[in-house]
């Protein structure tokens, strides 16, 4: 075959005319430019959390909604504590995972989800890589307490909004056949 672009499938969303990759050039700008923004997000609310709350919590409303300091060294809700280093392994595949989810996937909500899910899995594998006691065994920074719910970050909520919506788009997804 000849390399002129005859030989190129189009893109979904790519303009007419423009070249078969455009369309897939201008998600993964969009996908990395979403996680980039999470990611920042999440790392500086988590270092103003370190800095502003480490003499106790702040009240936002009442004892309802406070900002409150504490170091995860489990998983999601305090879950699997003493294992940080395999949650940090077990984070990076996940991050590969979704990295080739991300790209393989054409619907424009399943994208949304895994972009938003990677974000925050990013967002935490930070913490587990950087931060105190170290290197594998860092603990995540959360810093929102609502209610009765467990302490949080925007990782944590990347993450959930994120899953939230590939569920929502499963259920609704037309079945195929």
């Amino acid at each position: 075959m000849e390399s002129g672009g005859a030989d190129r499938l189009p893109t979904a969303g790519a303009p007419t005319g423009a070249p078969a990759g455009s369309g897939t050039r201008r998600r993964s700008l969009l996908v990395a430019g979403v996680v980039g923004l999470v990611l920042v997000l999440d790392q500086l609310t988590k270092a103003l959390a370190v800095w502003g709350l480490s003499d106790g919590p702040i009240s936002v409303l009442g004892d309802t909604v406070e900002l409150r300091l504490a170091r995860n060294p489990g998983g999601a809700f305090g879950r699997f504590q003493g294992m940080t280093p395999l949650l940090a392994l077990a984070a990076v595949v996940v991050t590969v995972i979704l990295v080739r989810a991300v790209r393989r996937t054409t619907d424009p909500w399943f994208v949304a989800g895994l972009t938003l899910v990677l974000a925050g899995a990013l967002g935490n594998l930070v913490d587990r890589l950087v931060r105190s006691p170290g290197f594998l065994r860092g603990h995540v920074v959360d810093f929102v307490s609502i209610g009765w719910w467990p302490v949080f970050n925007i990782a944590d909520v990347a993450i959930t909004t994120g899953a939230a919506i590939l569920v929502v788009r499963s259920l609704l997804a037309p079945a195929d056949g």
